[in-house]
């Protein structure tokens, strides 16, 4: 009989690739996947140390499973990814009961953790497996990522027929070199690694030949992709995706995240303008609009740096869209220095922000060198006011789209549809209700669906739930702040231009 698998993802896209391809090698070792944690054998989360927010939820959930492992010793309890690597055994103080500890420079090594936990009983022996980079000398930037073994859980992707490939994730760098003071990527991850252009073409195709009609390729500073091959040549991040674009001709969409604002070159801009089927989306995290900030914070450019470049990728293509990152209240930012923030999200009129209050995180420089002397009233305000800014901006960009008649990858049903329909019923009737509906009425379920544009705004529009994972034309007819809403335009499937 078959081990039961619980897997929980916290965190960015690359945790969420992680996941994957940790699951299909415990799938190859016959685990099955479950939805619910109290169905598994063995529960594993794939933690994230960026935000605050993530880690109390892994906290959370780690707490409740205490009493479980008492009175189920043989259960396997896993950590793996970011917090693993941060706070190493230390772990262990707080939630003795966790069985597994796995760094994400090491995931290569997790299924072999899991197997000898299993098997040797590890959680009723009070003995535990742990895989730890430890520091970032394992893998140096310079190492060819042919002969990395973290390259082989990369190549060995397996697709399952259930699988949900529609919309998937290609890794082409791992790591980061850039040191910001706020952020433990680079101590968790590691320095950065290329991964080779065969490897990630390969990869690319075959998923589209599985499905995929939009792939987005990842990396903490993607557009410093460069890859030295051993005859001297390198491979820059535009020519990638030339090479992308020709090589894998069925794909309807291809894009990328994230981008840092220094060093984004020309050529990769033309790129994006030249190769039709490269999604002309941005996001871009500025982080601050004040140079003495942006300096604490070890970003490595100006305001005015920033803006020259998002400057430069509207003049290539003066419909991109362009997404950005923000801190408020990083330590000594003044209300002046704020201000400088509000007046570059005007400037800029990013569709939208992801905007944060700064929290001290362990392991990185600024916890050791700066005092947090924002106080949390002041955050708050200032968190609040620079989002009903985005807001505004968002709602003025999103309305100039009203008319307009846009290429939609639908996602699925509308989440709103789905919180009124659990708020309505139970969860046992919600599900008898849609089992009883597939099992007795197979004509299409009329609802409101949510989708994606290639500048990655999210569309709502009545359909029928057959058309998820499809690309769809919809006619634009009203606008909020986050969301466009529209009709469909025609009932045929947009082909990949």
């Amino acid at each position: 009989m078959p081990r039961k698998l619980y897997l929980e993802t916290f965190g960015c896209q690359m945790n969420v690739l992680d996941s994957e391809l940790v699951l299909g090698q415990l799938r190859a070792q016959g685990y099955e996947s479950v939805d619910h944690r109290d169905q598994a054998d063995v529960i594993i989360y794939n933690t994230c140390s960026v935000r605050e927010h993530a880690e109390q939820k892994v906290w959370s959930r780690l707490g409740e499973l205490r009493e479980r492992k008492a009175a189920e010793p043989n259960l396997v309890i896993g950590v793996i990814g970011c917090m693993a690597e941060r706070d190493g055994t230390n772990l262990f103080k707080r939630h003795p009961h966790v069985d597994v500890l796995c760094g994400p420079g090491e995931l290569d090594k997790l299924p072999s953790l899991v197997h000898n936990a299993v098997v040797t009983g590890t959680g009723a022996k009070g003995e535990r497996q742990i895989a730890l980079m430890g520091n970032t000398s394992r893998r140096s930037s310079t190492l060819s990522a042919a002969e990395d073994t973290l390259e082989l859980l990369d190549l060995s992707r397996s697709i399952s027929p259930g699988d949900e490939v529609t919309q998937a994730y290609v890794r082409i760098t791992r790591g980061c070199n850039k040191f910001c003071t706020y952020c433990v990527v680079p101590y968790t991850r590691g320095p950065e690694v290329h991964r080779p252009p065969a490897n990630i073409i390969e990869e690319v195709k075959k998923l589209t030949d599985a499905g995929s009609k939009e792939v987005t390729l990842l990396g903490q500073t993607i557009n410093h992709y460069h890859y030295k091959h051993g005859d001297g040549r390198e491979t820059s991040f535009a020519e990638l995706l030339y090479q992308i674009h020709e090589a894998v001709p069925d794909l309807p969409r291809l894009r990328f995240v994230t981008s840092f604002p220094r060093d984004f070159s020309d050529q990769a801009l033309q790129a994006m303008r030249d190769c039709s089927r490269i999604c002309r989306y941005l996001h871009v995290p500025a982080q601050h609009g004040s140079d003495r900030v942006l300096k604490l914070m070890n970003r490595g450019y100006t305001s005015a740096q920033y803006i020259d470049f998002i400057d430069r990728a509207r003049g290539y293509m003066p419909d991109i869209s362009i997404a950005s990152d923000f801190i408020v209240g990083f330590p000594t930012e003044t209300e002046v220095e704020f201000q400088q923030t509000v007046e570059l999200v005007k400037r800029c009129r990013f569709k939208n922000s992801f905007i944060f209050k700064y929290s001290p995180r362990p392991g990185t420089i600024a916890i050791d060198r700066f005092e947090d002397d924002v106080p949390e009233e002041i955050k708050r305000r200032r968190n609040n006011e620079l989002l009903a800014v985005q807001q505004q901006v968002s709602a003025q960009s999103n309305a100039e789209l009203v008319g307009q008649t846009l290429e939609v990858m639908v996602e699925g049903e509308s989440k709103l549809v789905s919180r009124q329909a659990r708020s309505a019923y139970p969860a046992s009737q919600v599900e008898l209700k849609w089992e009883s509906r597939q099992l007795t009425d197979p004509s299409p379920v009329e609802t409101q669906l949510v989708g994606r544009t290639r500048g990655d705004q999210v569309v709502c529009f009545q359909g029928d739930l057959s058309l998820k994972g499809q690309l769809l034309d919809v006619q634009i007819t009203s606008a909020q702040n986050l969301t466009l809403f529209g009709k469909l335009a025609e009932a045929t499937v947009s082909q990949g231009k």
